[in-house]
Protein backbone atom coordinates (compact mmCIF):
# COMPACT_ATOMS: atom_id res chain seq x y z
CA UNK A 1 0.00 0.00 0.00
CA UNK A 2 2.88 2.23 0.73
CA UNK A 3 4.59 1.56 -2.60
CA UNK A 4 1.56 2.24 -4.12
CA UNK A 5 0.85 5.64 -2.34
CA UNK A 6 4.59 7.08 -3.45
CA UNK A 7 3.79 5.74 -6.92
CA UNK A 8 0.77 8.11 -7.10
CA UNK A 9 2.31 11.03 -5.72
CA UNK A 10 4.93 10.52 -8.20
CA UNK A 11 2.37 10.51 -10.62
CA UNK A 12 0.79 14.06 -9.45
CA UNK A 13 4.02 15.80 -9.59
CA UNK A 14 4.71 14.08 -12.85
CA UNK A 15 1.34 15.51 -14.16
CA UNK A 16 2.30 19.07 -12.37
CA UNK A 17 5.64 19.15 -13.65
CA UNK A 18 5.61 17.64 -16.54
CA UNK A 19 4.61 20.06 -19.33
CA UNK A 20 7.97 22.36 -17.98
CA UNK A 21 9.78 21.03 -21.45
CA UNK A 22 6.46 22.68 -23.44
CA UNK A 23 7.33 25.66 -25.93
CA UNK A 24 5.14 28.41 -25.08
CA UNK A 25 3.56 28.40 -28.79
CA UNK A 26 2.64 25.04 -27.38
CA UNK A 27 0.24 26.24 -24.89
CA UNK A 28 -1.76 28.26 -27.51
CA UNK A 29 -4.96 26.24 -28.92
CA UNK A 30 -4.55 28.08 -32.26
CA UNK A 31 -0.86 26.93 -32.56
CA UNK A 32 -2.25 23.34 -33.05
CA UNK A 33 -5.54 24.41 -34.98
CA UNK A 34 -2.82 26.36 -37.11
CA UNK A 35 -0.43 23.28 -37.68
CA UNK A 36 -3.23 20.83 -38.94
CA UNK A 37 -4.94 23.36 -41.05
CA UNK A 38 -1.61 22.83 -42.96
CA UNK A 39 -1.27 19.69 -43.12
CA UNK A 40 -4.73 19.21 -43.87
CA UNK A 41 -4.52 21.60 -46.52
CA UNK A 42 -1.12 19.69 -48.02
CA UNK A 43 -3.41 16.44 -48.06
CA UNK A 44 -6.16 17.83 -49.81
CA UNK A 45 -3.32 19.30 -52.73
CA UNK A 46 -1.85 16.31 -52.92
CA UNK A 47 -2.63 14.48 -56.52
CA UNK A 48 -1.57 10.77 -57.26
CA UNK A 49 1.02 9.96 -59.25
CA UNK A 50 0.34 7.13 -61.73
CA UNK A 51 4.07 7.55 -63.73
CA UNK A 52 5.93 4.54 -64.48
CA UNK A 53 8.63 3.84 -61.89
CA UNK A 54 11.94 4.30 -63.85
CA UNK A 55 13.33 3.92 -60.76
CA UNK A 56 13.36 1.65 -57.71
CA UNK A 57 14.58 2.84 -54.70
CA UNK A 58 14.26 0.67 -51.57
CA UNK A 59 15.66 1.22 -47.85
CA UNK A 60 15.41 -1.55 -45.89
CA UNK A 61 15.52 -0.71 -41.95
CA UNK A 62 16.32 -4.35 -40.63
CA UNK A 63 14.58 -4.50 -37.02
CA UNK A 64 13.38 -0.89 -37.77
CA UNK A 65 10.03 -1.73 -35.82
CA UNK A 66 7.32 1.12 -34.89
CA UNK A 67 9.07 1.55 -31.69
CA UNK A 68 12.26 1.66 -32.92
CA UNK A 69 11.34 4.41 -35.58
CA UNK A 70 9.25 6.63 -32.80
CA UNK A 71 12.41 6.75 -30.93
CA UNK A 72 14.77 7.18 -33.71
CA UNK A 73 12.66 10.40 -34.60
CA UNK A 74 12.86 11.42 -30.94
CA UNK A 75 17.18 10.76 -30.95
CA UNK A 76 17.57 12.74 -33.91
CA UNK A 77 16.08 15.70 -32.80
CA UNK A 78 17.76 15.47 -29.82
CA UNK A 79 21.13 15.06 -31.36
CA UNK A 80 20.09 18.13 -32.88
CA UNK A 81 19.41 19.82 -29.32
CA UNK A 82 16.01 19.57 -29.86
CA UNK A 83 13.30 18.26 -27.50
CA UNK A 84 12.57 15.72 -30.25
CA UNK A 85 9.34 14.75 -30.37
CA UNK A 86 8.04 16.95 -32.84
CA UNK A 87 11.06 16.24 -35.19
CA UNK A 88 10.43 15.56 -38.72
CA UNK A 89 12.33 12.45 -40.33
CA UNK A 90 12.77 12.28 -43.87
CA UNK A 91 10.61 9.40 -44.00
CA UNK A 92 8.17 11.33 -41.86
CA UNK A 93 7.48 13.03 -45.02
CA UNK A 94 6.47 10.19 -46.91
CA UNK A 95 3.11 10.64 -48.33
CA UNK A 96 1.73 7.03 -48.78
CA UNK A 97 1.71 4.76 -45.46
CA UNK A 98 0.59 1.23 -45.06
CA UNK A 99 1.37 -2.00 -42.64
CA UNK A 100 2.67 -5.01 -43.37
CA UNK A 101 1.73 -8.55 -41.79
CA UNK A 102 5.36 -10.14 -41.18
CA UNK A 103 4.01 -13.48 -40.10
CA UNK A 104 5.98 -16.61 -41.96
CA UNK A 105 4.49 -19.43 -43.88
CA UNK A 106 5.51 -21.50 -40.30
CA UNK A 107 6.15 -19.21 -37.51
CA UNK A 108 4.09 -16.17 -36.13
CA UNK A 109 7.03 -14.15 -35.41
CA UNK A 110 9.46 -14.20 -38.85
CA UNK A 111 13.25 -13.91 -39.54
CA UNK A 112 14.95 -12.03 -41.86
CA UNK A 113 15.41 -14.53 -44.78
CA UNK A 114 11.56 -15.48 -44.68
CA UNK A 115 10.68 -12.03 -44.47
CA UNK A 116 13.28 -10.48 -47.37
CA UNK A 117 11.89 -13.37 -49.36
CA UNK A 118 8.80 -11.70 -49.35
CA UNK A 119 8.80 -8.50 -49.92
CA UNK A 120 11.43 -8.86 -52.73
CA UNK A 121 9.75 -12.35 -54.31
CA UNK A 122 6.61 -11.83 -53.50
CA UNK A 123 6.18 -15.11 -51.89
CA UNK A 124 5.93 -15.63 -48.55
CA UNK A 125 8.23 -18.89 -47.07
CA UNK A 126 9.67 -20.70 -44.19
CA UNK A 127 12.23 -19.53 -41.31
CA UNK A 128 15.90 -19.27 -42.49
CA UNK A 129 15.00 -19.87 -45.91
CA UNK A 130 15.80 -17.32 -48.71
CA UNK A 131 15.01 -17.07 -52.42
CA UNK A 132 12.38 -20.54 -52.11
CA UNK A 133 9.32 -21.07 -51.72
CA UNK A 134 7.26 -22.85 -48.41
CA UNK A 135 7.63 -26.43 -49.98
CA UNK A 136 11.68 -25.82 -49.31
CA UNK A 137 12.55 -27.03 -45.96
CA UNK A 138 15.06 -25.30 -43.75
CA UNK A 139 18.41 -26.63 -44.04
CA UNK A 140 17.63 -29.56 -46.41
CA UNK A 141 19.19 -29.06 -50.02
CA UNK A 142 17.16 -31.31 -51.89
CA UNK A 143 14.26 -29.69 -50.77
CA UNK A 144 14.57 -26.28 -52.47
CA UNK A 145 15.33 -27.77 -55.72
CA UNK A 146 12.67 -26.64 -58.25
CA UNK A 147 11.27 -24.18 -55.80
CA UNK A 148 13.19 -21.40 -55.81
CA UNK A 149 11.65 -17.57 -56.73
CA UNK A 150 13.15 -14.92 -58.42
CA UNK A 151 13.48 -10.80 -56.84
CA UNK A 152 12.30 -7.69 -57.99
CA UNK A 153 15.91 -7.36 -58.21
CA UNK A 154 16.31 -9.88 -61.15
CA UNK A 155 13.09 -8.60 -62.86
CA UNK A 156 14.34 -5.15 -62.91
CA UNK A 157 17.55 -6.27 -64.19
CA UNK A 158 15.99 -8.39 -66.88
CA UNK A 159 14.06 -5.44 -68.07
CA UNK A 160 17.21 -3.35 -68.26
CA UNK A 161 17.62 -1.58 -65.16
CA UNK A 162 20.81 -1.51 -63.59
CA UNK A 163 20.53 -3.10 -59.88
CA UNK A 164 22.65 -2.71 -57.12
CA UNK A 165 22.69 -3.95 -53.43
CA UNK A 166 23.94 -1.68 -50.45
CA UNK A 167 23.88 -3.11 -46.93
CA UNK A 168 25.70 -2.21 -43.80
CA UNK A 169 26.24 -5.98 -43.09
CA UNK A 170 27.98 -8.69 -44.67
CA UNK A 171 26.16 -8.94 -48.47
CA UNK A 172 25.62 -12.22 -47.97
CA UNK A 173 23.39 -12.00 -45.09
CA UNK A 174 19.75 -12.28 -45.18
CA UNK A 175 18.41 -8.91 -46.87
CA UNK A 176 20.61 -8.52 -49.47
CA UNK A 177 20.87 -12.40 -50.37
CA UNK A 178 17.29 -12.33 -50.96
CA UNK A 179 18.22 -10.26 -54.11
CA UNK A 180 19.76 -13.19 -55.55
CA UNK A 181 19.92 -16.39 -53.99
CA UNK A 182 18.34 -18.95 -53.62
CA UNK A 183 19.19 -21.32 -50.19
CA UNK A 184 17.81 -23.81 -47.77
CA UNK A 185 19.49 -22.12 -45.11
CA UNK A 186 20.67 -18.91 -44.93
CA UNK A 187 23.59 -19.75 -42.95
CA UNK A 188 25.18 -21.35 -45.71
CA UNK A 189 27.40 -17.70 -46.41
CA UNK A 190 30.75 -20.27 -48.11
CA UNK A 191 31.19 -23.46 -48.78
CA UNK A 192 32.71 -24.21 -45.46
CA UNK A 193 29.53 -23.73 -43.66
CA UNK A 194 27.21 -25.98 -45.61
CA UNK A 195 27.46 -29.69 -44.51
CA UNK A 196 28.73 -32.44 -46.52
CA UNK A 197 25.31 -33.46 -47.75
CA UNK A 198 23.71 -30.28 -49.25
CA UNK A 199 27.32 -30.06 -51.46
CA UNK A 200 26.82 -33.72 -52.22
CA UNK A 201 23.12 -33.08 -53.51
CA UNK A 202 24.57 -30.01 -55.82
CA UNK A 203 23.48 -27.03 -53.64
CA UNK A 204 26.02 -23.78 -53.44
CA UNK A 205 26.63 -21.26 -51.00
CA UNK A 206 25.78 -17.87 -50.84
CA UNK A 207 28.87 -15.84 -52.31
CA UNK A 208 29.28 -17.96 -54.59
CA UNK A 209 25.77 -17.55 -55.78
CA UNK A 210 26.84 -13.81 -56.07
CA UNK A 211 28.51 -13.97 -58.70
CA UNK A 212 26.64 -16.95 -60.74
CA UNK A 213 22.98 -16.16 -60.68
CA UNK A 214 22.00 -12.32 -61.23
CA UNK A 215 24.78 -9.82 -62.71
CA UNK A 216 24.67 -6.90 -60.12
CA UNK A 217 26.14 -3.73 -61.02
CA UNK A 218 26.52 -2.07 -57.50
CA UNK A 219 27.68 -4.28 -54.59
CA UNK A 220 28.36 -2.52 -51.18
CA UNK A 221 28.82 -4.46 -47.88
CA UNK A 222 30.71 -6.33 -45.54
CA UNK A 223 31.74 -10.31 -45.96
CA UNK A 224 35.48 -10.55 -47.00
CA UNK A 225 36.05 -13.65 -45.70
CA UNK A 226 33.81 -15.53 -47.62
CA UNK A 227 34.95 -14.80 -50.72
CA UNK A 228 38.57 -15.98 -50.66
CA UNK A 229 40.01 -19.62 -49.58
CA UNK A 230 40.73 -20.27 -46.31
CA UNK A 231 43.77 -18.90 -44.58
CA UNK A 232 44.03 -16.21 -46.85
CA UNK A 233 45.03 -13.23 -44.67
CA UNK A 234 42.44 -10.51 -44.53
CA UNK A 235 44.11 -7.21 -45.92
CA UNK A 236 43.23 -4.75 -42.59
CA UNK A 237 43.18 -7.56 -40.40
CA UNK A 238 46.02 -9.45 -41.15
CA UNK A 239 46.81 -10.77 -37.40
CA UNK A 240 43.16 -11.24 -37.18
CA UNK A 241 42.71 -15.22 -37.89
CA UNK A 242 38.87 -15.01 -37.64
CA UNK A 243 38.94 -12.18 -40.41
CA UNK A 244 40.71 -15.05 -42.96
CA UNK A 245 39.26 -16.42 -46.02
CA UNK A 246 36.80 -19.27 -45.19
CA UNK A 247 36.07 -21.00 -48.39
CA UNK A 248 37.15 -24.59 -48.70
CA UNK A 249 36.80 -25.11 -52.24
CA UNK A 250 39.71 -22.62 -52.79
CA UNK A 251 37.83 -20.07 -55.00
CA UNK A 252 38.96 -16.42 -54.69
CA UNK A 253 35.09 -15.15 -55.62
CA UNK A 254 36.64 -11.58 -55.79
CA UNK A 255 39.07 -11.87 -58.50
CA UNK A 256 36.64 -14.52 -60.07
CA UNK A 257 34.11 -11.22 -60.40
CA UNK A 258 37.00 -8.84 -61.55
CA UNK A 259 37.79 -11.20 -64.39
CA UNK A 260 34.38 -11.64 -65.05
CA UNK A 261 34.02 -7.91 -65.99
CA UNK A 262 36.84 -7.87 -68.33
CA UNK A 263 36.52 -4.96 -71.12
CA UNK A 264 34.15 -2.92 -68.55
CA UNK A 265 35.33 -0.48 -65.54
CA UNK A 266 34.62 -2.71 -62.69
CA UNK A 267 36.41 -1.52 -59.08
CA UNK A 268 36.93 -3.61 -56.20
CA UNK A 269 37.63 -1.81 -53.03
CA UNK A 270 37.58 -2.25 -49.16
CA UNK A 271 38.54 0.41 -48.19
CA UNK A 272 37.43 4.44 -48.01
CA UNK A 273 40.87 6.02 -49.74
CA UNK A 274 39.54 3.40 -53.30
CA UNK A 275 36.03 3.88 -52.45
CA UNK A 276 36.69 7.47 -52.40
CA UNK A 277 38.47 7.50 -56.05
CA UNK A 278 35.83 5.32 -57.58
CA UNK A 279 34.65 7.93 -60.31
CA UNK A 280 30.82 7.32 -60.71
CA UNK A 281 31.07 8.58 -64.21
CA UNK A 282 33.16 6.29 -65.66
CA UNK A 283 32.36 2.71 -63.43
CA UNK A 284 30.37 0.43 -64.68
CA UNK A 285 30.70 -2.31 -61.99
CA UNK A 286 31.61 -1.76 -58.00
CA UNK A 287 32.00 -4.32 -55.60
CA UNK A 288 33.05 -2.74 -52.07
CA UNK A 289 34.08 -5.40 -48.95
CA UNK A 290 34.68 -2.99 -45.73
CA UNK A 291 34.98 -5.98 -43.26
CA UNK A 292 35.37 -9.33 -43.17
CA UNK A 293 31.74 -9.77 -41.52
CA UNK A 294 29.55 -7.12 -41.06
CA UNK A 295 30.10 -3.38 -41.13
CA UNK A 296 31.14 -1.60 -37.63
CA UNK A 297 28.17 0.10 -36.20
CA UNK A 298 27.89 3.87 -36.60
CA UNK A 299 28.92 4.76 -33.44
CA UNK A 300 31.61 2.49 -33.75
CA UNK A 301 32.71 3.30 -37.07
CA UNK A 302 35.86 4.94 -38.19
CA UNK A 303 35.00 7.75 -40.37
CA UNK A 304 39.23 7.48 -42.10
CA UNK A 305 38.41 3.90 -43.05
CA UNK A 306 34.55 2.96 -43.90
CA UNK A 307 32.19 5.56 -45.11
CA UNK A 308 28.67 5.97 -44.06
CA UNK A 309 25.82 4.42 -45.11
CA UNK A 310 24.45 8.54 -46.95
CA UNK A 311 28.22 8.28 -48.57
CA UNK A 312 27.74 4.08 -50.02
CA UNK A 313 24.12 5.04 -50.90
CA UNK A 314 25.04 8.37 -52.54
CA UNK A 315 27.64 6.57 -54.74
CA UNK A 316 25.93 3.46 -55.64
CA UNK A 317 22.91 6.20 -56.83
CA UNK A 318 25.43 7.97 -58.99
CA UNK A 319 26.73 4.55 -60.62
CA UNK A 320 22.97 3.18 -61.18
CA UNK A 321 21.42 6.50 -62.21
CA UNK A 322 23.79 6.51 -65.55
CA UNK A 323 21.34 3.69 -67.00
CA UNK A 324 18.42 5.45 -69.36
CA UNK A 325 16.35 2.65 -68.19
CA UNK A 326 16.31 3.48 -64.61
CA UNK A 327 17.58 1.35 -61.90
CA UNK A 328 16.73 -0.40 -58.95
CA UNK A 329 18.75 -0.03 -55.43
CA UNK A 330 18.27 -1.72 -52.45
CA UNK A 331 19.75 0.04 -49.21
CA UNK A 332 19.79 -1.92 -45.94
CA UNK A 333 20.41 -0.38 -42.31
CA UNK A 334 21.29 -3.99 -41.33
CA UNK A 335 22.38 -2.98 -38.16
CA UNK A 336 19.08 -1.76 -36.46
CA UNK A 337 18.42 -5.66 -35.79
CA UNK A 338 21.94 -6.64 -34.50
CA UNK A 339 22.02 -4.04 -31.89
CA UNK A 340 18.00 -4.82 -30.68
CA UNK A 341 19.33 -8.75 -30.55
CA UNK A 342 22.32 -7.43 -27.92
CA UNK A 343 19.35 -5.31 -26.25
CA UNK A 344 21.65 -1.78 -27.02
CA UNK A 345 19.13 0.37 -27.71
CA UNK A 346 22.23 3.70 -27.63
CA UNK A 347 23.33 1.48 -30.97
CA UNK A 348 19.79 0.49 -33.02
CA UNK A 349 18.43 4.19 -32.23
CA UNK A 350 21.95 5.79 -33.67
CA UNK A 351 22.01 3.35 -36.77
CA UNK A 352 18.11 3.88 -37.64
CA UNK A 353 19.28 7.81 -37.68
CA UNK A 354 21.75 7.07 -39.97
CA UNK A 355 19.45 5.20 -42.58
CA UNK A 356 17.17 8.31 -42.51
CA UNK A 357 20.21 10.56 -43.37
CA UNK A 358 20.66 8.34 -46.30
CA UNK A 359 17.07 8.22 -47.25
CA UNK A 360 17.70 12.02 -47.38
CA UNK A 361 20.41 11.38 -49.68
CA UNK A 362 18.38 9.10 -52.04
CA UNK A 363 16.13 11.65 -52.29
CA UNK A 364 18.05 14.37 -53.04
CA UNK A 365 19.63 12.70 -55.84
CA UNK A 366 16.65 11.33 -57.60
CA UNK A 367 13.18 12.70 -59.14
CA UNK A 368 9.97 12.45 -57.35
CA UNK A 369 8.36 12.24 -60.29
CA UNK A 370 9.88 9.50 -61.63
CA UNK A 371 11.52 7.06 -58.67
CA UNK A 372 9.24 5.22 -56.35
CA UNK A 373 10.92 5.18 -52.99
CA UNK A 374 10.29 2.43 -50.34
CA UNK A 375 10.97 2.87 -46.82
CA UNK A 376 9.95 -0.13 -44.62
CA UNK A 377 11.10 -2.38 -41.73
CA UNK A 378 11.09 -6.65 -42.41
CA UNK A 379 10.25 -7.31 -38.71
CA UNK A 380 9.62 -5.68 -35.75
CA UNK A 381 11.75 -6.12 -32.29
CA UNK A 382 10.48 -6.56 -28.28
CA UNK A 383 11.61 -2.90 -27.69
CA UNK A 384 8.91 -0.92 -25.52
CA UNK A 385 8.34 3.01 -24.88
CA UNK A 386 7.22 3.23 -21.75
CA UNK A 387 6.79 5.07 -18.42
CA UNK A 388 5.85 8.99 -18.03
CA UNK A 389 9.11 10.26 -19.80
CA UNK A 390 9.06 14.19 -19.22
CA UNK A 391 8.86 16.15 -23.01
CA UNK A 392 12.04 16.53 -24.42
CA UNK A 393 13.76 14.11 -21.91
CA UNK A 394 16.70 12.07 -23.40
CA UNK A 395 15.32 8.72 -25.16
CA UNK A 396 18.16 6.86 -23.63
CA UNK A 397 17.08 8.01 -19.57
CA UNK A 398 14.69 7.01 -17.44
CA UNK A 399 11.47 7.42 -16.51
CA UNK A 400 10.89 9.83 -13.06
CA UNK A 401 8.41 7.67 -12.23
CA UNK A 402 9.47 4.59 -10.17
CA UNK A 403 8.47 1.11 -10.35
CA UNK A 404 6.80 -0.29 -6.86
CA UNK A 405 9.70 -1.79 -5.91
CA UNK A 406 11.16 1.81 -5.49
CA UNK A 407 13.88 1.81 -8.40
CA UNK A 408 14.31 3.83 -11.58
CA UNK A 409 14.01 1.94 -15.26
CA UNK A 410 14.31 3.39 -18.51
CA UNK A 411 11.88 4.41 -21.00
CA UNK A 412 13.27 2.09 -23.26
CA UNK A 413 13.48 -1.59 -22.50
CA UNK A 414 13.09 -5.26 -24.25
CA UNK A 415 10.96 -8.47 -22.84
CA UNK A 416 13.70 -10.40 -23.18
CA UNK A 417 16.97 -10.31 -24.03
CA UNK A 418 20.44 -10.02 -22.52
CA UNK A 419 19.73 -7.43 -19.97
CA UNK A 420 17.39 -9.39 -17.76
CA UNK A 421 19.26 -8.82 -14.53
CA UNK A 422 16.88 -10.02 -11.98
CA UNK A 423 18.69 -11.58 -8.60
CA UNK A 424 17.07 -13.00 -5.57
CA UNK A 425 14.08 -11.15 -6.85
CA UNK A 426 15.60 -7.73 -7.34
CA UNK A 427 16.42 -5.36 -10.41
CA UNK A 428 19.72 -3.63 -10.24
CA UNK A 429 19.55 -0.41 -9.05
CA UNK A 430 20.53 1.90 -11.64
CA UNK A 431 20.19 5.61 -10.22
CA UNK A 432 24.04 6.11 -10.84
CA UNK A 433 24.12 4.40 -13.64
CA UNK A 434 24.41 5.99 -17.00
CA UNK A 435 22.16 4.39 -20.03
CA UNK A 436 23.04 7.03 -22.46
CA UNK A 437 26.26 5.29 -23.47
CA UNK A 438 26.38 3.38 -26.15
CA UNK A 439 27.50 0.26 -24.49
CA UNK A 440 24.79 0.09 -22.08
CA UNK A 441 22.30 -3.14 -21.97
CA UNK A 442 18.91 -1.90 -21.49
CA UNK A 443 17.34 -4.20 -19.25
CA UNK A 444 15.15 -7.04 -19.84
CA UNK A 445 11.97 -9.07 -18.68
CA UNK A 446 12.76 -12.35 -19.53
CA UNK A 447 16.56 -13.84 -19.75
CA UNK A 448 17.77 -15.26 -23.30
CA UNK A 449 21.00 -14.79 -24.93
CA UNK A 450 19.58 -12.73 -27.51
CA UNK A 451 16.27 -10.61 -27.87
CA UNK A 452 14.06 -12.61 -30.64
CA UNK A 453 12.16 -10.82 -32.96
CA UNK A 454 8.35 -9.66 -32.34
CA UNK A 455 5.59 -9.93 -34.57
CA UNK A 456 3.48 -6.69 -34.97
CA UNK A 457 2.87 -5.39 -38.36
CA UNK A 458 5.78 -2.69 -39.51
CA UNK A 459 5.07 0.40 -41.39
CA UNK A 460 5.32 0.49 -45.08
CA UNK A 461 5.95 4.39 -46.37
CA UNK A 462 6.38 5.49 -49.73
CA UNK A 463 6.20 8.46 -52.62
CA UNK A 464 6.70 8.85 -56.16
CA UNK A 465 5.17 7.01 -59.12
CA UNK A 466 2.43 4.78 -57.82
CA UNK A 467 3.07 5.41 -53.97
CA UNK A 468 -0.95 4.94 -52.97
CA UNK A 469 -0.27 1.32 -53.79
CA UNK A 470 1.48 0.55 -50.71
CA UNK A 471 -1.68 2.10 -48.50
CA UNK A 472 -3.59 -0.07 -46.07
CA UNK A 473 -2.62 -3.49 -43.83
CA UNK A 474 -1.12 -5.85 -46.96
CA UNK A 475 0.71 -9.21 -46.39
CA UNK A 476 4.08 -8.36 -46.97
CA UNK A 477 4.71 -10.40 -50.06
CA UNK A 478 2.20 -8.00 -51.80
CA UNK A 479 5.27 -5.09 -51.65
CA UNK A 480 7.20 -6.56 -54.50
CA UNK A 481 4.19 -7.01 -56.92
CA UNK A 482 3.05 -3.58 -56.00
CA UNK A 483 6.81 -2.23 -56.89
CA UNK A 484 6.44 -4.48 -59.91
CA UNK A 485 3.37 -2.71 -61.64
CA UNK A 486 4.82 0.48 -60.39
CA UNK A 487 8.13 -0.13 -62.49
CA UNK A 488 6.54 -2.63 -65.29
CA UNK A 489 8.71 -5.10 -64.34
CA UNK A 490 8.27 -8.23 -63.82
CA UNK A 491 6.29 -11.46 -65.40
CA UNK A 492 2.81 -10.13 -64.50
CA UNK A 493 1.16 -7.68 -67.19
CA UNK A 494 -2.01 -8.18 -65.91
CA UNK A 495 -4.25 -4.46 -66.21
CA UNK A 496 -1.08 -2.51 -67.14
CA UNK A 497 -2.67 -1.01 -70.64
CA UNK A 498 -0.99 1.51 -72.24
CA UNK A 499 0.47 2.61 -68.94
CA UNK A 500 3.40 0.12 -69.87
CA UNK A 501 4.10 0.76 -73.08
Amino acid sequence: MELTRVAISALFLLLAFGSSSAKVEEENPEFWRSQAKQTLQSVLDRELNTNVAKNILFFLGDGMGITTYTAARILKGQLQNQTGEETVMTMDTFPSVGLAKTYSVDFQIADSAATATAYLCGVKTNLNTIGVSAATRNGVCKSQKGNEVTSILKWAKDAGKSVGIVTTTRVQHATPAATYAHTASRKWYSDADMPAGAKKDGCTDISSQLLSNTDIDVIIGGGRKYMTPRGTKDPEYPRDYSSWGKRKDGRDLIKEWQSMKFGKVAHYVWNKTDFDAVDPETTDYLMALFEPGDLRFEADRDPNMDPSIVETTEKAIRILQKNPKGFFLLVEGGRIDQAHHAGRAYMALHEAVALDYAIAKGLELTKENETLTIVMADHSHPMTFNGYPFRGQSILGKSPLWAMDVLPYTTLMYGNGPGHKVANGTRPDIRNVNTKTKDYVQLAAVPTESATHSGEDVAVLARGPMAHLFQGVQEQNYIAHAMAYAACVGADQRQRGQRCS
